[in-house]
């Protein structure tokens, strides 16, 4: 067994417990940052999700796959956003099974409130630590894993849309 043997072991699983490690320290900042009286991380995550989309709409199984939560879960969490007015429900015209998911005007207006806030505060958490060569390196390799692992189909960051904290 070669030198370089071993480090093919154990390398990928260094390289993820730093990755995972480094996710878990950035978000738990940036959740102290966020502006929770209004809505939660969790809440923020659909509204964004729906702010990406053409008309600010998709189907619910489809709102499931690109976001970071389980199907049951974004169910709940629709059903309150509905009834907080943040969300309207709709069936499916295309299928009359289906169920599609909107953004309303107020959702949206909620939504890019707190995306100010929590825009300035990713900005300001990832350029302390990352020049701006590093932040392309990160995103394109993060984009490569993600995108080897689920064998180019893509997931929850498919629509990334990059805002910036102003607008």
């Amino acid at each position: 067994m070669t030198d370089a043997q071993p480090a093919t072991k154990v390398l990928p699983i260094a390289a993820w417990e730093a990755l995972f490690r480094a996710q878990v320290t950035v978000i738990r900042t940036l959740s102290a940052d966020f502006p929770s009286q209004t809505i939660s991380l969790t809440e923020y995550d659909v509204l964004y999700t729906l702010s990406t989309q053409p008309s600010r709409r998709m189907r619910i199984r489809d709102l499931n796959v690109r976001t970071l939560l389980t199907q049951p879960s974004v169910s709940r969490l629709v059903d309150r956003l509905t009834a907080r007015g943040m969300l309207e429900k709709s069936v499916d015209p295309a299928d009359g099974r289906g169920t599609v998911v909107t953004l309303t005007d107020e959702g949206y207006s909620v939504y890019r409130t707190a995306a100010r806030t929590h825009g300035r505060s990713i900005t300001g958490q990832m350029t302390k630590a990352l020049s701006d060569d590093e932040l392309a390196q990160l995103k394109e390799l993060c984009d490569k894993l993600r995108l080897g692992v689920t064998g180019g189909t893509g997931g929850a960051a498919d629509d990334c849309v990059v805002e910036t904290a102003g607008t």
